[in-house]
């Protein structure tokens, strides 16, 4: 199928993710950031925008469903299998912020307490920054418990293991 008359990947998401909102009744201006994580080069795509809390949803759920939505659309005009992450207005990038330090906080509570700290139930996306925060901790494990929208993070002191 091969891309859009030759138009590269970072464009057509940009165009595609424009075209969405503006479908959705949305305006804003879209900008594309790319970073590099040491394994692998990352595609943020953040929508700036006055109407950030119908576009975010309650706890980010709009946000994942026109993330999901928009890399359909951008895998259907493009051989790459695009990897981006939508944003709005930097709110993933807050939010991951503040998940990463509480997940710090909480270790060091549950090694200083010496005893296990369960988290709030949480996204699949949330749960997964944590796991990988705290993997960089030797003195803490963290596993998932419980179903659906009721999984949460488990975080153990190593000693207590």
């Amino acid at each position: 199928m091969g891309n859009q008359e030759g138009k590269n990947t970072e464009s057509i998401i940009k165009e595609t993710v424009q075209e969405l909102i503006a479908k959705m009744g949305f305006k804003g201006e879209i900008e594309l950031k790319t970073t590099f994580d040491g394994e692998k080069e990352n595609v943020i795509c953040n929508i700036k925008t006055n109407e950030s809390s119908f576009l975010i949803g309650q706890y980010g759920v709009n946000l994942q469903a026109i993330q999901h939505i928009a890399r359909l659309l951008v895998r259907k005009k493009t051989d790459d299998k695009a990897n981006f992450v939508i944003d709005v207005n930097s709110y993933r990038q807050d939010k991951n912020s503040s998940i990463v330090q509480m997940a710090r906080e909480m270790a060091d509570q549950a090694i200083r307490e010496k005893r296990v700290v369960v988290l709030r139930p949480m996204s699949a996306y949330e749960r997964r920054i944590i796991h990988m925060e705290l993997a960089k901790n030797n003195q803490v494990k963290t596993e998932s418990i419980g179903e659906g929208e009721d999984r949460k993070v488990v975080i153990k002191p190593a000693e207590n293991l």
